[in-house]
């Protein structure tokens, strides 16, 4: 089923990236108002970064999934997952870029200095690098996904795309745990 038209793939995919990253800049520099946003509770506020590792290491879950099925050959089960890989990832986002917009920007690392410099920030950079670098190629997946039938995708460059995109979504949600486990739980 054709939802995306084929000729429509590259600008799409461009289109929804410059957004996507457009968006999580604003955020991640303070651009967006507080006010923009409706306010919640701040137990909230502090349980997003706890809710958002599980939803990475549920991601790192179906994406795995996704990559053995589509490997055995079942299509359907392998769209299936990375559908939900996708969402989670949206999931994730709203919630990143919500908690981000309520608070101002990025939580300060409250440990020793050494650590934020040799191990906290390589880690973070390493982390935003893939997730950056995985928007365009994961949009692109999906549109070439959306705009044929599963039998013409063996003729494009989604198999190679998705499995990039796959490998570097993988490193990029293993590492935003451990992320999280050095900010949240170690200090």
């Amino acid at each position: 089923m054709e939802y995306v038209p084929r000729e429509r793939v590259r600008l799409l995919t461009g289109v929804l990236s410059v957004v996507s990253l457009a968006v999580v800049f604003a955020a991640a520099g303070g651009r967006i108002p507080s006010s923009s946003v409706p306010a919640a509770p701040e137990w909230v506020i502090e349980t997003i970064p706890l809710v958002n590792a599980v939803i990475s290491a549920a991601a790192i879950g179906t994406i795995t999934m996704g990559w053995r099925e589509i490997r055995r050959g079942n299509v359907d089960r392998h769209r299936i997952a990375m559908m939900a890989s996708f969402g989670l990832f949206v999931g994730f986002l709203v919630l990143y870029l919500y908690r981000l917009t309520v608070t101002g920007g990025p939580q300060p690392f409250p440990g020793p200095e050494t650590v934020y410099q040799f191990v906290y920030l390589p880690l973070l950079a390493i982390h935003i690098l893939l997730a950056i670098v995985c928007i365009p190629l994961v949009y692109y997946a999906l549109m070439l996904a959306f705009s044929r039938p599963a039998a013409e995708l063996a003729r494009t460059s989604h198999a190679r795309v998705g499995r990039i995109a796959a490998t570097l979504w993988l490193i990029s949600f293993t590492l935003g745990i451990v992320v999280f486990v050095i900010l949240h739980v170690v200090y």
